[in-house]
């Protein structure tokens, strides 16, 4: 989906608030039709502003481990949205 493709390049935004923005307005296109997924979006979001503390604090120096996480909540967004589709397909 372009969505995860543009959110994922959203973690290695250099405005990190601004990516903050775009990405909840790009998750707020998905629809939100499980608990789980709405959690998974959630965390991603709680990681993303973590990132963005992280880069505002201590500069770009400690931030790939944030990034990573921040890269495996998306994934976990990305399955659990894709997973619903499927279900609902059957």
């Amino acid at each position: 989906m372009q969505i995860f493709d543009r959110i994922d390049s959203l973690i290695d935004a250099d405005d990190c608030r601004a990516a903050i923005e775009e990405a909840r307005a790009l998750l707020l296109q998905l629809e939100q039709r499980s608990d789980a997924l709405t959690h998974a979006i959630d965390d991603f979001l709680l990681d993303l502003m973590t990132l963005a503390f992280i880069v505002e604090c201590y500069g770009r120096g400690f931030d790939l481990l944030a990034r990573t996480l921040a890269r495996r909540r998306l994934a976990k967004v990305r399955l659990l949205s894709e997973g619903v589709d499927s279900a609902r397909g059957k």
